[in-house]
């Protein structure tokens, strides 16, 4: 009898091949079909994935669980077995993971200042997916925040372009970890990109008017700096420039971020992007011109539009594209999943350690650290923290008061983006404001509760009962702010005040004549009514995460002084848009004649319950030669009672420019812990790029001239120390 030899193993198969190498072979040996198959992102909501079979796509998402080991199955049995990658949005923490560890929502995480953090939690945020089979993220956002009527403004670092720049730099490492070989991380996502946040009326994904100098000048900075420190996947934006899509964007996807920035990974659209360049935008007539035009702008995954399936078959069936316009970007996909290693290891679910890292007490105990470093102190006429020989009675009010969902925010279960049958987050989980409050009240404190209103409807019937706890209480704390029902994609809204019975609420309140505390739930800047400003204190904490609730009752009672600023302007009235602190120089006057331009609480505001001298602002060198770079230095002083963490601040300001320019810049922030009466000396190194503008002609460049340097708490005039250099 004739023994039959194994079939040798395939070179793509071969470890000792390079990746180039293995990518050829395996390119060599894909039909036509296969290789569309690898351009696609097939969402794999539904229990039926024959999909995977009959079109063998790249990539899926919305899976989780035991459900990819049944997808990475299906994979194996394809006849080149090639890997999936599994991309899923762990937006703040693995989010619809049930009981993973939920952070702070990014705009949230930005009042922290604090890039250590952020890397922290890009990390605990991978090491809770990889165990889950999923390899990829959808984050972070680094949208540069303008109309704060647009719903996902709490998806966003804020308003600064150096600040969204060293936040999201920050967290791509956490979630990247040691490089694509590393089983703990998962890859990352830039997006959206780019000036996908620069809407018209605050709607979602409308035309973005901007020109290539404002792209340059605002838009694109965070994203270069995301490019340059190795994310590896970017994801379009829905929107619009000058009449073209960005999924149809060839310059911003092949010219910029490829060949000027040197990009290496992959490029994904958004969700069917290149469906709506057909159904939506209406900018080509079948599917099979929006795979074409998709293709030749530099997309490599096309994001759930099964239609781009057949449409890329047949442009190539009928000579329209060249199939190696199909191999470029399959072979981009292919390396990094080669060097990923999920050939070898294709990094399926293990239930048992996910069970085991979504529990541990360090992942929670960062989640904490968050909560603390992201609470922004407002206002506080003194009242903070809480005196327990005068306070013994505490009325706690409001509808964002024991609602775990509100404060976890948008991107979590329970949210828009899962069907309710998804379910939510274990409710003991998170600790809302009533349950911090109540674990730490003072012993013999009475703690009285009522929900008060709706956020969601005009119903007032709960107002008298809270009327009533707060007259039997030395003090109130008012718990306000938004609803899901108000944020996300699609749910921009056109006003910012407090919706429902809120302003009812607290102006019944206010009637009272008990001093209040209000406490900000809320994704995105809210106007608050005179109620509110009247307030004795104002606490803003966003989606505050799993473990808000304790930040919060932690800094009333003063076991947490609180240090984060914002990093987004809280306005006055919503006709003030936009508000953001660096605006180009030039406008006549500098108010409305009806209403202050000045926002209520500025970029960088943040209290505490200390107090802080800035002095001896110095330059080690007032001349600075081509290329050098500059160094700070200035004195801050803890002049009160309590230790405390400040966050120094510093901006510039270009005194001449070429081409009209902002008023002033961040270009550097720190984090320094004082002691009481304690004195550092902080310094800073800001490079030569610190000091340059866009010009007309769209060149980054520093100019010779006169330049301001600013440091101090906040971005207002009045609060920073000034010292002239000159470039040369």
């Amino acid at each position: 009898m004739t023994s039959i030899s194994p079939a040798p193993t395939p070179a793509y198969r071969n470890l000792a091949l390079t990746v180039e190498e293995r990518v050829t072979d395996l390119l060599g040996r894909m039909t036509l079909e296969e290789k569309v198959g690898q351009l696609m992102l097939w969402d794999a909501r539904n229990e039926d994935l024959s999909f995977i079979n009959t079109h063998q796509p790249g990539s899926i998402l919305h899976i989780l669980g035991a459900k990819i080991s049944r997808a990475m199955d299906l994979a194996a049995q394809n006849r080149l077995s090639i890997p999936l990658l599994v991309g899923e949005d762990g937006i703040h923490g693995h989010s619809f993971w049930k009981g993973s560890t939920i952070f702070p929502t990014q705009l949230a995480l930005a009042a922290s200042w604090n890039p250590e953090l952020l890397e922290q939690v890009g990390r605990v945020t991978a090491e809770e997916m990889t165990p889950t089979g999923i390899h990829w993220t959808f984050s972070p956002v680094l949208c540069l925040a303008r109309d704060l009527r647009w719903g996902r403004i709490g998806e966003t670092f804020g308003e600064d372009p150096y600040l969204i720049g060293e936040l999201g730099a920050a967290l791509i490492r956490g979630y990247q970890g040691h490089g694509l070989d590393d089983p703990t991380a998962v890859l990352a996502t830039a997006k959206h990109y780019a000036g996908y946040s620069e809407t018209q009326g605050g709607r979602d994904s409308s035309e973005a008017d901007l020109s290539p100098r404002k792209l340059r000048s605002y838009f694109l900075p965070p994203f270069e700096r995301a490019a340059r420190i190795g994310a590896m996947t970017f994801m379009t934006g829905y929107q619009s420039i000058e009449g073209v899509p960005s999924t149809a964007n060839r310059w911003l996807l092949v010219d910029i971020l490829k060949n000027e920035w040197g990009f290496r990974g992959v490029v994904v659209t958004d969700w069917d992007n290149v469906g709506r360049l057909f159904r939506e935008q209406k900018v080509c007539a079948t599917y099979t011109d929006a795979a074409i035009m998709a293709l030749r702008a530099g997309n490599d995954i096309m994001m759930t539009t099964p239609q781009f399936y057949e449409g890329a078959i047949q442009a190539v069936r009928s000579g329209r594209l060249a199939e190696s316009e199909i191999d470029a970007p399959c072979a981009r996909l292919l390396a990094l999943k080669f060097r990923m290693g999920l050939f070898e290891n294709p990094r399926r679910p293990d239930l048992e350690r996910a069970a085991a890292e979504v529990a541990r007490p360090d992942h929670r105990a960062v989640n904490l650290s968050a909560a603390r470093q992201s609470l922004v102190l407002l206002q506080n006429n003194g009242l903070l923290p809480l005196d327990p020989a005068k306070v013994k009675s505490i009325a706690v009010v409001g509808p964002n008061a024991d609602d775990d969902l509100q404060q976890l925010g948008d991107w979590s279960l329970g949210s828009s983006q899962h069907l309710p049958e998804a379910g939510k987050h274990p409710r003991e989980k998170t600790t809302t404001v009533l349950d911090g409050i109540r674990t730490l009240a003072p012993d013999g404190s009475s703690i009285r509760y009522e929900h008060g209103c709706s956020i969601v409807d005009n119903d007032l019937s709960g107002i008298p009962a809270a009327v009533t706890a707060a007259q039997a209480a030395d003090v109130v704390v008012a718990i306000v702010g938004d609803h899901l029902k108000f944020v996300g994609e699609e749910q921009s809204t056109a006003t910012l005040e407090l919706q429902g019975g809120q302003i009812a609420l607290l102006d019944a309140l206010e009637k009272t004549g008990k001093p209040m505390i209000v406490v900000l739930v809320n994704s995105k800047p809210l106007v608050l009514p005179p109620s509110a400003k009247h307030a004795a204190a104002i606490l803003e904490g966003f989606n505050s995460g799993m473990e808000g609730g304790r930040a919060v009752a932690e800094a009333l009672f003063g076991l947490l002084n609180p240090s984060g600023k914002l990093t987004i302007s809280i306005p006055v009235h919503v006709g003030q848009q936009p508000v953001f602190y660096s605006q180009v120089r030039g406008q006549h006057g500098d108010r409305y004649a009806d209403l202050t331009q000045e926002p209520l609480f500025p970029f960088g505001h943040g209290l505490s319950f200390t107090q802080y001298r800035y002095s001896n602002l110095r330059l080690t060198t007032p001349i600075l030669a081509c290329g050098q770079a500059a160094a700070v230095s200035v004195d801050v002083e803890n002049t009160g009672q309590r230790a405390g963490d400040e966050v120094v601040q510093v901006y510039v300001t270009d005194i001449v420019t070429s081409a009209t320019w902002v008023n002033k810049a961040l270009k550097g922030f720190t984090r320094v812990h004082l002691a009481p009466g304690e004195k550092k000396t902080v310094r800073f190194s800001l490079p030569w790029e610190a000091f340059q503008i866009v010009d007309a002609e769209g060149r980054s460049l520093v100019e010779p001239g006169d330049f301001e340097i600013l440091v101090g708490p906040s971005s207002r005039d009045r609060d920073l120390l000034k010292a002239t250099l000159r470039a040369e």
